[in-house]
């Protein structure tokens, strides 16, 4: 880090702490410069280093050997580990989590991390376990070289773990090639036939074995991402739905085996969840869909693609009151019934996306202007060619805090 960035970071805390001081004694600013002391700079460090990213607070420990010693001996500053984007991340992990300051690490973050696979997780459950026994958040998005056997190793060590994404875990692990063959004769005939057997075996990245694994080692999970992890089945469902219910959180999206079966289980058991993502789920049917309406805590919503949802599904969703977020982009079943009961269902509705959608008409945003007009902040109606062209300022007329009028593109 460059030394006028270090005196900037250290003159913006002083005047902080003089600010707060004065605030709290209920005086006026002293007219003399405060002398520091040795005792005073490690406090407005820890200050500072706090509002430093990752990269810079590493830069700082090269400075000298007394901040070095003041940094590393203050455990809120090491809680979060971001390799997010960056190559050789299975051996930066390594490292980082042999290192004393990483003993407390709370935050892990390899999202389309490169070079991380199983063989980097077997050896932090091996060498690293105690610097993970506080873990609460893993985001492995994009790390396709993940399997069950790297999500076994690693949830077995970090019992605390709130929070697990794995999005777009989708590539095959190797496709083995076996050939073989034999020779008929046939002595009457005195033909030869050749038979070849061509064996291909497919082996996915994480599967239900997967989530198994995560499920028994890890009991507190309220945030689960599993966006696009196509092998993933209602067997796996079940098991959450069995383990997790105080899940809050759970993204689905693109997991394209899964069906009513598993999904009511969900719905059934964890009753707490807050926000439901089920992008292009299309073989979802309205069984699904009125179950939701069991969950009462529900706010963020996205049935993008619901092709088979109805009017009369869409009206139980209606009964979740605290829905502030709803996507219903392309559910081209719907018309102005299901979106009426919405609006009048779902007051506190902020954002809004019916793109795609011709069953609906002008009554729909007439009825969604007299419920929803004081809270909506994002509406798409973009491809409802039901409704009539407004321009930006007319339909400002009709929902005053408008700042967003198209999410698709």
């Amino acid at each position: 880090m460059e030394v006028q960035n270090l005196t900037y970071y250290l003159q913006q805390a002083r005047e902080t702490a003089k600010q707060e001081e004065m605030e709290a004694k209920e005086i006026e600013p002293p007219q003399t410069t405060t002398t520091w002391n040795r005792e005073t700079v490690p406090e407005v460090m820890k200050i500072v280093s706090t509002k430093v990213p990752q990269r810079d607070l590493i830069s700082l420990l090269l400075v000298s050997p007394w901040l070095y010693r003041t940094l590393t001996s203050f455990p809120p500053l090491w809680m979060v580990l971001d390799f997010r984007e960056m190559n050789k991340a299975g051996d930066r992990l390594i490292a980082a989590t042999s290192l004393p300051r990483y003993q407390h690490v709370k935050q892990i973050n390899l999202e389309f991390a490169q070079d991380i696979e199983d063989k980097h997780l077997e050896v932090l459950q091996s060498k690293c376990s105690v610097s993970l026994q506080k873990l609460e958040s893993l985001n492995l998005n994009g790390c396709q070289k993940i399997s069950d056997k790297g999500i076994e190793a690693i949830t077995s060590t970090c019992s605390k773990l709130k929070v697990f994404s794995i999005y777009w875990n989708v590539r095959y692990v190797k496709t083995t090639f076996r050939l073989s063959f034999a020779l008929q004769i046939d002595p009457k005939m005195q033909i030869f036939s050749v038979l070849w057997s061509l064996t291909c075996k497919l082996s996915f990245r994480v599967t239900d074995i997967g989530i198994k694994h995560l499920v028994e080692n890890c009991k507190h999970i309220v945030d689960l991402n599993l966006s696009g992890c196509k092998t993933i089945s209602d067997k796996a469902l079940q098991i959450i739905a069995e383990n997790h219910q105080d899940l809050e959180s759970l993204n689905l999206t693109r997991c394209v085996k899964l069906t009513d079966g598993g999904l009511q289980q969900i719905l059934s058991k964890c009753s707490s969840q807050q926000s439901l993502n089920l992008y292009a789920l299309s073989s979802l049917t309205d069984k699904t869909y009125k179950k939701i309406s069991s969950l009462p805590h529900l706010k963020f919503l996205d049935l993008c693609g619901a092709q088979n949802l109805s009017d009369e599904g869409l009206s139980c969703i209606a009964r979740c009151k605290n829905i502030v977020s709803l996507n219903l982009s392309w559910c081209v079943r719907v018309t102005d019934v299901g979106v009426v009961a919405i609006a009048e269902g779902c007051t506190s509705l902020e954002f809004l996306s019916l793109f795609g959608i011709v069953g609906v008409k002008d009554r729909c945003l007439e009825v969604l202007s007299r419920f929803c007009s004081k809270t909506v902040t994002t509406l798409d109606v973009n491809g409802c060619v039901g409704i009539k062209r407004r321009s930006r300022d007319e339909l400002l007329q009709l929902f005053p805090r408008l700042r967003c009028f198209k999410v698709h593109s």
